[in-house]
């Protein structure tokens, strides 16, 4: 029998304010029902959130080279968006790059929690949510995308990036189609 795993990635305020409201309001509802799902089978759900030091000595080389401020440790930007149903003890991973996967915990707490399959959610659909699916799915773990809980500043590298991973690397549903795949009434 598949276990599955809920993973939301970089839902943080530096990249949800610049979106306008209806648009954050429905990615996050959204997220917020699949969690409830998840959690109402006590299934994981894994919080992945990106957090540079002040001075980028652990940013990527674009962001130190160009002196890139964003999602800094301690700030404002750097922490989920607030009506997201996050609780302290749901597990929670810092990544310093755009895979989930790169120098993180997230392949051990993977195998603790016996997961083959993972549901993502989060933003940017042509970056780092792409980046998780294809290192997910080089790791044999099938992946879903939730249709309505990706996102991205870029609407058109976001259309390809899931053209790309359709039926290949990862299947996209919706959320009502997760839920009733988990069998949650």
């Amino acid at each position: 029998m598949t276990k599955c795993c809920l993973l939301i990635i970089d839902l943080l305020n530096e990249y949800l304010d610049p979106w306008e409201a209806d648009k954050v309001d429905r990615l996050i509802q959204n997220t917020n029902r699949l969690v409830a799902a998840f959690r109402s089978l006590q299934l994981p759900v894994i919080w992945v959130r990106q957090e540079f030091r002040s001075d980028l000595s652990d940013a990527f080389l674009e962001m130190r080279d160009k002196r890139i401020s964003v999602t800094i440790q301690g700030t404002r930007g750097a922490q989920l968006h607030a009506e997201l149903d996050w609780r302290p003890s749901d597990a929670t991973i810092i990544k310093k790059r755009y895979s989930a996967f790169f120098k993180t915990g997230l392949d051990e707490l993977l195998a603790e929690f016996g997961i083959d399959e993972l549901v993502l959610c989060g933003v940017n659909t042509h970056a780092c949510i792409r980046t998780a699916a294809v290192d997910a799915y080089q790791r044999d773990f099938r992946v879903v995308l939730a249709k309505e809980c990706v996102g991205s500043y870029d609407a058109e590298h976001a259309r390809v990036s899931l053209d790309y991973m359709n039926g290949k690397i990862a299947r996209i549903a919706t959320v009502s189609e997760i839920v009733e795949t988990l069998g949650v009434t």
